[in-house]
């Protein structure tokens, strides 16, 4: 429940000054897929080269915001929503300081990622899909989770016994299962250039 006394303040520092400083846009590329699919690895490998190139940057990875931020949430339904709902805050807050902001979440919920863009913006957010099939995204299996999952270990595991909702309207889809890591870097990277947000 919002509090009534509270009032926004505006900043003299704008999102639209620190763009121009970085020389690049902020924006929020949203990493989406099955565990395995590659969200986390692209994402990084994407990092490297536009940091190489002087872009302002930050990878938000799903375990690791699990280990801080989000480690009081479960992996039922409502805290999964909660997950990214608290995620989208903060890529938000990430995109105004004027970064470009890369998110590697399974985001398997399409409801979620729909309310994500609409809290960022649709300008401001590019929803890239990691495709892979299951049985490439089990055989990449290197946490052993899958397995896990597939013996009854671990519940509500996406793919196995908790549903994937493969996006309906991504930006981009990233064929992980036959595209190379490099192929996959520059298929971002260059959409990034087509549109302008980095030059």
């Amino acid at each position: 429940m919002k509090s009534s006394n509270i009032i926004y303040h505006q900043a003299s520092v704008t999102r639209q000054r620190r763009n121009k400083l970085n020389n690049h846009r902020s924006i929020v590329l949203w990493f989406t897929g099955l565990s395995g699919s590659g969200k986390s690895t692209l994402a990084h490998a994407l990092e490297e080269k536009l940091f190489q190139k002087g872009c302002k940057t930050f990878v938000l990875d799903g375990d690791n915001v699990r280990h801080g931020l989000n480690s009081n949430l479960d992996f039922s339904e409502a805290g999964r929503t909660e997950n990214i709902r608290r995620i989208s805050e903060v890529s938000k807050l990430m995109l105004e300081s004027g970064l470009i902001v890369m998110t590697a979440f399974i985001s398997p919920i399409n409801i979620d990622r729909i309310e994500a863009r609409k809290l960022i913006s649709n300008d401001d957010f590019i929803e890239i899909y990691c495709k892979a099939s299951i049985e490439t995204c089990e055989s990449r299996d290197v946490k052993g989770l899958y397995k896990r999952a597939r013996a009854g270990e671990i519940k509500n595991y996406t793919g196995i016994d908790s549903p994937y909702e493969t996006p309906e309207n991504p930006e981009l889809i990233i064929d992980t299962d036959n595209q190379s890591l490099e192929e996959s870097v520059s298929t971002v990277y260059n959409y990034l250039e087509l549109y302008g947000i980095i030059s």
